[in-house]
């Protein structure tokens, strides 16, 4: 794209940490930009939807840790504008909700640079509407205010109206936590009832999120108590007492579960939405990355005669995709298929297939290896050719099988499984922080590569459980030391969720049948 004189400046509103929350035109702006300019605050998963070749600022603000100051950051934009640079400053919440956003905004009217504010959903009613607390109700209040937990510390006078807040009936303090003590205090100094429902809500939104309740008069005891500490949103009002009965998102079956993903990270978002759907924190740890073989020969040489073949197997989404790739780059096409048989090892995999408009014509009842053998038994391959695309290394259980039964196999590598570069040192930090409750490995690479990674001398700390896909992976996984505590036969990414599904909840059933007697 060829670059004006003068870029412009979009200030996005990110949402308050669910990524879903983000608009579409925050998204089509972030596709566009050749900049990134995000805060502590926005999801990370949004940065996805950059293009390939843009640039990524960090310039977060966490506590009274800053990398960059305001004024730097008013800087940096009319400068990357004023290279020619589409630029997205990414927003925590909404930018003109005490998000300074309207600073940044006049700093680039100053300069005469063009800029949109695209609005987000801010935290001070995405967080309630989390917590199942509705801002107003029918019958209990029918205002509510949203008030700054931090006023600009220069300031000599405060300018919070405190008696006009008090007569209003829901008020929401953003960045309330480290003041909460003289939020709590000007409240009822002003008249607020004591026994005024109150609660503290962090992380709200996301897998994450923390709820305290209590009443005005306890709230700073019990926050001093669990050292509730921000990022956190104050909601006080009648309000509060609703989410007895609205909770919702934090009953989600695997809410608040810190799931590590260890397929490859092109291949872990069908997983990751699945988790987040259910309530999970998915956590990308990619122990391998699919590359192409260093010499395509043998596949473009079984390319080159497929009308010699009565059937073509793919064992994995990865063969289909490198199989299709080198199709289109021999100057073939689905056509050249015509009158050779397609197996698949699983549903996900004959879904890929069935993508290019080919239907498959078998998939086993087991996806793996021995079930594709089992599907085989009783057709009669004496002499028949089968092309199989697969990975570099893989078991020799289905050639040597379909050898046994008549068949002319040709093994072709299709693709290559390598280590990802990743390091210990991300995973073994959400250790120390408790934010990992499951482990996945959904093939035996993943497995001994995660090994690899980690050393080993590696020990799973307490409490942390490891599922599997398929009894192969669940026998590397065995080999290598672990426990394997869910178990999924079935090679598909929903009955791996389903799996940790029913082992949580009967974990959660029988925590309450412990706390019932």
């Amino acid at each position: 794209m060829k670059k004006s004189k003068k870029g412009k400046v979009y200030i996005i509103g990110a949402g308050p940490g669910d990524a879903g929350l983000i608009t579409l035109k925050g998204i089509d702006c972030l596709r566009e930009a050749d900049v990134v300019i995000y805060d502590y605050l926005v999801s990370k998963d949004l940065l996805k939807y950059a293009k390939p070749d843009t640039r990524f600022i960090y310039a977060g603000k966490q506590g009274g840790a800053h990398t960059l100051s305001q004024w730097q950051i008013n800087d940096l934009l009319v400068k990357e504008a004023n290279a020619g640079n589409i630029v997205a400053r990414l927003k925590g919440g909404d930018p003109f909700i005490f998000g300074r956003g309207g600073e940044e905004a006049e700093k680039l009217a100053a300069n005469k640079i063009s800029f949109e504010i695209v609005p987000g959903i801010t935290s001070a009613i995405a967080v309630p509407a989390y917590a199942g607390i509705p801002l107003t109700h029918r019958g209990l209040t029918s205002t509510v205010a949203f008030v700054t937990g931090h006023e600009d510390p220069t300031k000599e006078k405060s300018d919070i109206d405190w008696k006009a807040l008090v007569r209003i009936g829901t008020l929401v303090f953003l960045m309330g936590v480290k003041n909460i003590e003289k939020i709590v205090r000007e409240l009822q100094d002003n008249g607020r009832s004591p026994k005024t429902p109150t609660a503290l809500i962090r992380w709200g939104t996301t897998p994450r999120q923390e709820i305290l309740e209590g009443t005005l008069a306890n709230i700073v005891m019990r926050a001093k108590e669990s050292k509730f500490a921000p990022p956190a949103i104050l909601v006080v009002g009648e309000v509060v007492d609703l989410r007895n009965t609205l909770q919702w998102f934090d009953q989600k079956p695997l809410f608040g579960k810190g799931v590590v993903i260890t397929r490859p990270e092109k291949q872990a978002d069908d997983l990751a939405r699945l988790l987040v759907k259910e309530g999970a924190n998915p956590i990308n740890f990619p122990t391998i990355k699919i590359v192409p073989p260093p010499s395509w020969r043998e596949l473009d040489a079984a390319i080159k005669k497929l009308e010699e073949y009565e059937w073509l197997i793919f064992t994995s989404a990865n063969g289909v995709a490198f199989f299709f790739e080198r199709l289109l780059a021999k100057k073939k096409d689905i056509r050249d298929l015509k009158g050779v048989k397609i197996c698949c090892i699983g549903p996900a995999t004959a879904q890929q297939v069935e993508n290019k408009g080919i239907k498959v014509d078998l998939v086993p009842k087991k996806f793996i290896s021995e079930g594709i053998l089992k599907s085989f038994s009783g057709k009669n391959l004496k002499g028949k050719k089968i092309l199989i695309a697969r990975a570099a290394k893989a078991r020799d259980v289905l050639p040597e099988g379909l050898k046994k039964l008549g068949a002319k196999v040709n093994v072709v590598t299709a693709y290559v499984t390598v280590s990802s570069g990743k390091k210990k040192n991300d995973l073994e930090t959400l250790f120390k922080e408790n934010q990992v409750d499951v482990i996945t490995f959904t093939s035996s690479s993943t497995v001994h590569n995660f090994i690899k990674i980690m050393g080993s001398g590696f020990k799973l700390p307490k409490g942390v459980k490891i599922a599997c896909i398929g009894p192969v992976t669940a026998a590397a996984a065995k080999k290598a030391g672990f426990s394997v505590d869910i178990h999924q036969e079935e090679y598909t990414m929903e009955g791996l969720v389903d799996a940790l599904k029913k082992f949580f909840g009967k974990k959660s059933a029988a925590r309450k049948r412990g706390k019932s007697k």
